[in-house]
């Protein structure tokens, strides 16, 4: 770590020569190059930023990373992560993946550290669909373990590379019975082994609320439960076919539309049930102000799977009740009424618009009475549920 730190310090240090040089030479040449010399001091001066900050990141992930030292040996261990005895908490949110500095800055607020960090891909064509292999060598690297969302949207593939495939106004109709049938086993190869070079274990969410009608296009809308399972069964194959032997699977169903046990692929293919919990308070019609209870009622259903249970995306809102007592209430008696949970990531967008027509935010990180009621109730918890 000093090496690369002294590295840096010198970069900088050339950088700043450089730009004494630059103006100097600015003085001397006169108006006439005021122009092109401006531009490099200016290109100079936002290197010279864009390092100092990458400094200041790179001393506060070593930091994070001395404090999550109790859970490297069990993001090492795939069987460890499947059945921890400490509850993994995590995050979401807009970071950016080459540092998740804000993610940082939420475990900062609430004096802990996200052995789990929670990003989002969608299938298709462009690279920003492919595998997201800087975020999650970045989570790695910080000490955490990447979880990932993996939304089979299919508009965004390309007819020119995937010959065969419905056209865009068709394709979400039997989306995953097309899955299944090997459509778009070029793109699953490849991202399976981007997982793969990871070379450490990862957590994958497919196709999530597959249940929910309403949503997404992978819902049952377009496609039977048999059709999920499929996919999945498909999908599983594949990877072993890659020898992708890193990924925990989580199966992540709607808990408030019934009949979701039709859509199981089966406990040899999952590893964890994954349950999302948000209460949208009164932000719109359809909604009212949920406890956590209520939200998690379905829990005795979920735990008959005997896996063990992450919630997947945990928050409240601030419109129609007191959110901090809402979080207090929720994590008061957790470890108790709740022994199959394993994990709990926290989601925390400021801009949401995936449900109501109008942005809603998530944030709690700038409320101190939320804040305070997070740290409170977690550490009245047993020690042996904490890292």
């Amino acid at each position: 770590m000093k090496l690369k730190s002294t590295y840096r310090f010198l970069i900088i240090i050339s950088a700043l020569a450089v730009g004494i040089l630059l103006v100097y030479l600015l003085s001397v040449a006169g108006s006439g190059s005021k122009g092109p010399i401006q531009n490099a001091l200016r290109y100079v001066e936002e290197n010279i930023l864009r390092m100092e900050q990458t400094l200041i990141i790179d001393k506060r992930e070593d930091k994070r990373k001395e404090k999550l030292s109790t859970f490297k040996p069990i993001s090492d261990d795939l069987a460890a992560l499947k059945n921890p005895k400490a509850i993994l908490f995590g995050a979401s949110d807009m970071s950016e993946p080459e540092s998740f500095e804000t993610i940082i800055d939420l475990e900062d607020s609430l004096k802990m550290v996200f052995p789990l960090i929670h990003i989002y891909c969608a299938w298709g064509s462009k690279p920003i669909e492919e595998f997201p292999a800087v975020a999650a060598q970045t989570i790695i690297n910080m000490g955490s373990t990447p979880v990932i969302t993996w939304e089979p949207w299919l508009s965004d593939f390309d007819e020119k590379e995937f010959p065969g495939i419905p056209p865009i106004a068709e394709r979400d109709k039997g989306c995953l019975k097309a899955i299944a049938s090997g459509v778009y086993d070029a793109y699953i190869i490849k991202w399976a082994n981007g997982a793969k070079k990871v070379n450490k274990p990862i957590f994958i969410r497919y196709g999530h609320e597959m249940n929910d009608p309403y949503r997404y296009p992978w819902g049952p809308q377009n496609n039977t439960p048999e059709d999920f399972i499929s996919s999945w069964q498909h999908i599983r194959q594949v990877f072993n076919s890659q020898q992708v032997y890193n990924v925990v699977w989580i199966w992540a169903p709607h808990p408030s539309y019934a009949g979701f046990e039709a859509f199981y692929p089966g406990d040899e293919s999952v590893d964890y049930v994954g349950i999302g919990i948000l209460n949208f308070g009164t932000v719109a019609t359809w909604s009212k102000w949920w406890t956590f209870d209520e939200l998690f009622a379905s829990y005795d259903q979920f735990s008959w799977f005997k896996k063990p249970i992450m919630i997947t995306e945990f928050g409240s809102l601030v419109v129609g009740g007191e959110r901090s007592k809402w979080f207090a209430d929720a994590l008061r008696e957790v470890p108790i009424k709740y022994p199959d949970l394993k994990s709990i990531l926290f989601f925390h967008y400021p801009a949401d618009k995936t449900i109501t027509n109008k942005d809603v935010s998530w944030y709690f990180i700038d409320d101190p009475a939320t804040r305070d009621s997070i740290i409170e109730q977690i550490s009245l918890w047993p020690d042996s549920l904490k890292l």
